[in-house]
């Protein structure tokens, strides 16, 4: 059997077919954001029910390390939305940006050799990527976007990942209600070199209603895989036993799959 198959285009595809959805979702009036996708039964059935099989299918089709598309300046989106929390509004959350963040720090530990503390000038002296992308959003809207930050990659080679690892959890300072705002990505997406902690975004320093002091991009993945307000980058060898056990709050709370790549 031969085929002829475009990995990109596949990828645009899946893409657009989960737009396509969304839209009819909205049309008939179930939907009004991300909290709301998660309470409709017809949406988790049809969008997340096929987790693993998209994800064989995906990185089948796929260069494990293949690139998002990146775009020039002149693509940018003259208005990239906020969504999600706008801000933290926590005590600890506030006093750091009433600071500038100068008090920040970034912690990686857990499955680790050598744990971090990394405040914010630190990141920011570290090599830099850049890259202009594209956010799909599950509501269906896109927006691209320039982003500058850390890649994850140096980050954990610099803690020295330990052989039990098998995925990053990203903690962050926001919370739904009681819960914490968390997110997770196998070791493939961790170190793909599109995958970046940004503390930058659109040539300027992250403002708070985009993630500030950090967020991170994974642009292999849905926007709801990335997670704003990054406190601790914790290795782990299973996300069974982190908060509801399924790698991320929607995961754990609105059904959405683990898996969202694109």
């Amino acid at each position: 059997m031969s085929w002829s198959r475009n990995p990109a285009r596949d990828g645009e595809d899946l893409v657009i077919s989960r737009r396509r959805l969304i839209g009819s979702l909205t049309a008939g009036g179930l939907l009004s954001g991300c909290d709301r996708l998660g309470e409709n039964p017809l949406f988790r059935d049809i969008l997340f029910k096929a987790e693993d099989a998209h994800r064989l299918l995906q990185r089948s089709l796929t260069d494990r390390m293949a690139l998002a598309r990146e775009f020039s300046p002149e693509q940018m989106s003259p208005v990239f939305r906020t969504n999600g929390t706008n801000n933290p509004n926590t005590p600890a959350y506030q006093a750091l940006a009433a600071k500038r963040f100068a008090d920040w720090r970034l912690v990686v530990d857990g499955q680790v050799a050598r744990p971090l503390s990394l405040s914010l000038a630190q990141l920011r002296s570290m090599p830099t990527r850049t890259q202009i992308t594209r956010h799909d959003c599950v509501e269906g809207w896109s927006a691209i976007g320039q982003w500058h930050g850390v890649p994850l990659k140096l980050l954990l080679d610099q803690a020295g990942m330990r052989t039990s690892a098998r995925y990053v959890v990203f903690h962050c300072a926001d919370l739904y209600g009681e819960r914490p705002y968390y997110e997770s990505l196998d070791l493939i997406d961790a170190f793909h070199p599109q995958t970046i902690l940004a503390w930058g975004m659109n040539r300027r320093m992250l403002d708070i209603g985009h993630g500030a002091p950090i967020r991170l991009r994974a642009e292999r993945h849905l926007g709801y895989k990335h997670a704003k307000y990054v406190m601790r980058v914790e290795a782990v060898e299973s996300l069974a036993g982190i908060h509801g056990g399924k790698g991320g709050l929607w995961e754990d709370i609105a059904g959405y799959e683990w898996y969202a790549g694109i």
